[in-house]
């Protein structure tokens, strides 16, 4: 038998699974596309008021005055325009080599850098996930009061700093931990994607979600933050609510669970509840200290305390006011990672390393603001966005403010699928929404809210976020099943969100 006849027959290749872009793919395509469109759209724009903020009913066409090669440069240049871009004061152009104002988002990419540095920094000395397994394991005989105070941290965590993807690094305790108490993998996944989840749908002074939407619609990070406060508290506790009930209901009835059980579950059941608590050292104890101190210090600092505590917009700053903005921000989370860590007693080579590893892994968030912000300056210098606002005009006028705000947040849900970046979908779409507001007698901080629980409750379930698909693989839970779990909660968030848009925008 010939060397021929002996070998296999080939096996068909295995056809390539149809794989989501990433947000900077997507951001892209988006680049492009819009580019073509500014071939099609008229330019135009509206009179201005001192504050630079258009004036309802002064729309007209002008010229773009632009040539094909003007906006091939554009293209071109789009990333560094959405970087360092300045915007001349007569033309209202943007580009790298003019005088007048910072366009780019040159501000807003150093600070997430500079908050990636500080949050790897607090991850390396280990006192998070200590603290964190440490609350698990003495709670471990409590299981509903477990469920609430795992989520009711990582809501936490959400809320001030976009605690999301960290959660998958917990799934390794929770799983065991949630078996061993009589409940099923369903469980771990709802106490992590829902508990972190919530809290970044609610985000009071999240730098990714509300610090970039903030930013780009022009306000304080601490406008309207009374309002996601009550919605954070409220929402979390609802969700609470729904995962401790379905867990008890699977402690009764194992045939509940929809997640079902894996072989060996059952049989884990009070095994891993043994052991002794996860040691927390002095210096443990010392750095989250550090790290509740430094966030609370955040949020005095950016927020407009006169306003909040008279609740007039116009109310003079106090003396002790420090409105600060991401240039300050910037460099408090910088200070912080040295001092973190100095008192985790870091060797100088380890804490340089761990501060660029730190800016390092968050170069994609950073990238994405960056490309998100050359789209709009694309728009801006080809005269567009004045026109695209024109046409959403005509559709929310005439709306009471209350169903303006709900407007705000159904429209951002499809946007909020394709681009699941927070920061690159804020960025994107905050310099079109947020003058709506004005027009519709809306504070700009509402826009600001109704955006981010948008995109928040898109990441609780869309299959295009890493913390959804990875968490339920983590877990060993089917997608399907999840899916089946959630809805009813989602449901219930939708209405609640609605609710609470509607009363925020007609008390402003």
């Amino acid at each position: 038998m010939s060397v021929a006849e002996t070998e296999a027959p080939e096996q068909e290749p295995e056809k390539k699974k149809f794989t989501f872009p990433s947000a900077l793919t997507v951001l892209a395509i988006v680049t492009i596309g819009v580019w073509l469109l500014a071939f099609l759209i008229p330019a135009g724009q509206y009179d201005r008021n001192e504050d630079g903020g258009p004036i309802e009913g002064t729309y007209h066409r002008v010229p773009s005055g632009q040539s094909f090669m003007d906006r091939l440069n554009d293209l071109f240049l789009s990333p560094v325009n959405g970087l360092y871009g300045v915007q001349d004061e007569k033309t209202g152009q943007v580009g790298p080599d003019l005088s007048g104002s910072l366009y780019g988002s040159a501000g807003v990419f150093l600070f997430v850098l500079a908050i990636g540095a500080f949050i790897t920094v607090v991850f390396a000395t280990g006192a998070l996930d200590r603290g964190i397994a440490r609350l698990a394991h003495r709670l471990r005989d409590r299981g509903a009061l477990l469920i609430a105070g795992v989520m009711v941290v990582f809501s936490l965590l959400g809320t001030v700093e976009g605690f999301a993807e960290e959660t998958l690094g917990f799934y390794g305790l929770l799983v065991p931990m949630m078996l061993a108490l009589g409940y099923d993998r369903m469980v771990a996944v709802g106490t992590s994607i829902l508990g972190a989840g919530v809290g970044v749908m609610c985000s009071t002074v999240n730098p990714f979600a509300t610090g970039v939407a903030s930013s780009a619609a022009g306000i304080s990070l601490g406008d309207g933050i009374i309002l996601r406060f009550v919605m954070w508290i409220v929402l979390t506790a609802v969700t609470i609510a729904y995962v401790v009930r379905y867990a008890k209901r699977v402690q009764k009835d194992p045939s509940k669970s929809i997640g079902g059980f894996q072989p060996g579950d059952r049989e884990q059941v009070k095994k891993a509840t043994v052991g002794e608590a996860p040691e927390l050292t002095r210096l443990h104890k010392g750095v989250l200290i550090m790290v509740a101190l430094v966030f609370a210090f955040m949020i005095f600092s950016v927020v407009p305390w006169s306003s909040a505590l008279t609740g007039k917009a116009d109310a003079t700053p106090y003396r002790w006011e420090l409105g600060w903005s991401f240039p300050q921000l910037a460099a408090l989370f910088l200070v912080a990672a040295v001092l973190v860590g100095l008192v985790a007693r870091m060797s100088e080579p380890k804490l340089s390393s761990t501060i660029i590893q730190g800016a390092a892994d968050f170069i994609s968030p950073a990238l994405v603001i960056m490309l998100a912000r050359g789209v709009t300056v694309i728009m801006n210098n080809s005269k567009i966005t004045d026109t695209v606002l024109h046409s959403i005009e005509g559709v929310v006028k005439g709306t009471s403010s209350a169903m303006f705000a709900i407007i705000v947040f159904v429209v951002n849900l499809p946007l909020a699928f394709l681009i699941p970046s927070t920061s690159g979908h804020a960025t994107l779409t905050m310099p079109i929404l947020a003058p709506l507001a004005d027009f519709a007698g809306v504070s700009r901080a509402v826009v600001v809210t109704a955006w981010e629980a948008s995109s928040g409750w898109m990441n609780l379930w869309v299959p295009t976020t890493a913390v959804t698909i990875g968490g339920v693989a983590l877990a060993k839970v089917g997608y399907d099943k999840y899916l089946r779990f959630v809805w009813p909660l989602l449901a219930i968030l939708f209405v609640m969100i609605c609710g609470f848009l509607a009363l925020g925008a007609a008390f402003t």
